[in-house]
């Protein structure tokens, strides 16, 4: 049987990961920059990671959510003592994609209402509603169109009142730093204003943390740094380095029901253990300063390529901005110098997503291989 044909693959086989390394099956070593779209959180195979996943599954790797299962209480506790964000439920599934439908559905829910308000250039996931608050009309099926969903500019405030005004408005969907669309980040004034109409017009403010959460930019959510609070906060990627786990944590004003949501793994012994064990190691190496230092240091190495326009995202979710598109370059640095970096829909943004205990001496290696590439003396 063949695969379903939907991704463009690389002719690269990795085998085996370690730290901010992968090696392919040829036994090639490549320096990942990319952590599978800002997936590996703790770096590959940490050994606090591999012993507690060993652990779980020796004992118990899955049972479904018509039994106690403690660990959900534990990662439930640990995340909200390290993110510091209090007084929400969390709701825990299997994905980003998943995590934002749960989200949207819960809006819903609590408002009575059927229309979402999302921005030009997000990326929610491909699935059937964030699909429809997605801004690429190349992956939306006529299936998806029939969603009530209504795009707006990123930063129009005026805009969005004008929708909300409306009242069929059940929530706004926001990447606090967009991810494929480019790394872009309104201002806080943008972000408090929207606080202030969801509250004004009874809808749901939902932050998209599924690639910027996590420690991603340098504090545990992007949002923090903004000074708002989110009804519904979506989460993934980081969240288990690799392990498929997701969550939606929603504020305690809204109330759940029986049969509200459901998932079968959502939540499953394996993924808890996975999920727990990021949470410690985030805090015991202290990985949110790790990221904010590191952003520093490479602003610092930018400044020395002259072709590098602009510096964009926070933390370690960072977009380089060069004066020319970066396709070639891209290649050129992964088959060349063995390094893997990442694409969005701005041409010229070279994404960098790289797990969270890196060092200097990694992006030394990039910028390195940067100065070969441009020919730089």
């Amino acid at each position: 049987m063949d695969l379903f044909d939907v991704y463009s693959l690389y002719d690269i086989t990795p085998v085996k990961g370690e730290g901010a390394y992968v090696f392919d099956k040829d036994g090639n070593k490549y320096l990942d920059l990319y952590g599978g779209h800002a997936v590996i959180s703790i770096g590959h195979s940490h050994p606090a990671y591999v012993n507690a996943i060993s652990k779980q599954v020796s004992k118990l790797g899955f049972y479904s959510n018509s039994v106690k299962n403690p660990l959900q209480e534990q990662l439930a506790n640990n995340l909200e003592k390290i993110s510091g964000v209090k007084d929400y439920n969390l709701f825990l599934c299997n994905s980003g994609a998943e995590a934002n439908e749960n989200a949207l559905k819960v809006a819903s829910f609590h408002t009575g209402k059927d229309r979402i308000i999302y921005f030009e250039n997000a990326f929610h996931g491909r699935t059937s509603g964030v699909v429809a608050v997605t801004d690429n009309e190349n992956i939306k099926a006529p299936f998806n169109q029939n969603h009530k969903a209504t795009k707006i500019a990123f930063e129009d405030s005026e805009a969005v009142e004008a929708e909300l005004k409306k009242g069929d408005v059940a929530a706004v969907i926001f990447e606090v730093i967009q991810g494929v669309g480019g790394l872009d980040e309104a201002s806080s004034e943008f972000y408090q204003k929207i606080a202030e109409l969801c509250k004004k017009y009874n809808s749901v403010l939902i932050a998209d943390e599924v690639q910027s959460g996590y420690g991603r930019a340098g504090d545990f959510f992007a949002f923090q740094k903004h000074n708002i609070r989110p009804d519904i906060i979506s989460i993934a990627k980081g969240m288990g380095n690799g392990f498929p786990i997701g969550g939606v944590l929603i504020d305690n004003a809204i109330k759940a029901k029986p049969g509200m949501l459901g998932t079968t793994f959502g939540g499953n012994h394996l993924a808890c253990a996975a999920g727990i064990s990021v949470l410690e190691v985030i805090e015991k190496e202290n990985l949110l300063k790790n990221a904010a230092e590191l952003f520093e240091y490479v602003n610092e190495k930018a400044a020395e390529i002259p072709q590098i326009q602009k510096i964009k995202g926070r933390g370690l979710m960072i977009g380089l901005e060069f004066d020319f598109e970066i396709a070639q370059l891209r290649k050129e640095l992964l088959f060349k110098h063995q390094i893997f970096t990442g694409a969005s829909a701005n041409k010229k943004l070279l994404r960098i997503l790289p797990p969270l205990n890196i060092k200097k001496q990694h992006f030394d290696e990039l910028f390195k291989a940067l100065t070969i590439v441009l020919d730089l003396k």
